[in-house]
């Protein structure tokens, strides 16, 4: 397991903390020796949001709050590699044709994450997330809970 997968997942909502975290680890398991899913992102405050927005190229179309990043309920997905085989992982496998990438889309889609690959415009092949039917303004205009790890999460 990645530990800094594991703590990203920590910041997730609670909603979906422990089953996160589950699937996580039974979709690496579904990864072959030598090949890692590690969490780029979870939860992002609205200030590392507004950064991702100006930021050039450009990598989202969501301002601070716009995203669902911002609630807790999504995740971008890198996959490492440990080319040498000596545990370290520290290749990123950016190719989409890549049979490693289908494994975790298929996976988590089986689950219910949409995936932002599937998204008609501004295609984010590294995203998925879970709304519960909600978009990114209910979830802003929904009453909110400060957890244990110091993050507020819309009440779902």
């Amino acid at each position: 397991m990645d530990q800094l997968t594991i703590d990203r997942i920590a910041t997730a909502h609670p909603k979906i903390r422990e089953e996160l975290k589950n699937y996580y680890i039974e979709c690496n398991n579904k990864l072959p020796k030598g090949v890692r899913l590690r969490f780029a992102y979870v939860y992002r405050s609205v200030e590392e949001q507004n950064k991702l927005y100006n930021q050039r190229p450009k990598v989202t179309n969501a301002k601070g709050g716009q995203s669902i990043h911002n609630y807790g309920l999504a995740f971008d997905y890198v996959i490492m590699l440990d080319k040498d085989n000596n545990g370290t992982f520290e290749t990123i496998e950016w190719s989409l044709a890549s049979p490693y990438h289908k494994v975790i889309v298929d996976y988590f889609e089986s689950k219910g994450y949409e995936w932002g690959g599937s998204w008609a415009s501004f295609k984010d092949y590294p995203h998925f997330q879970k709304t519960f039917g909600n978009t990114w303004q209910t979830l802003k205009n929904k009453p909110t809970f400060k957890d244990t790890n110091g993050i507020s999460y819309p009440v779902l």
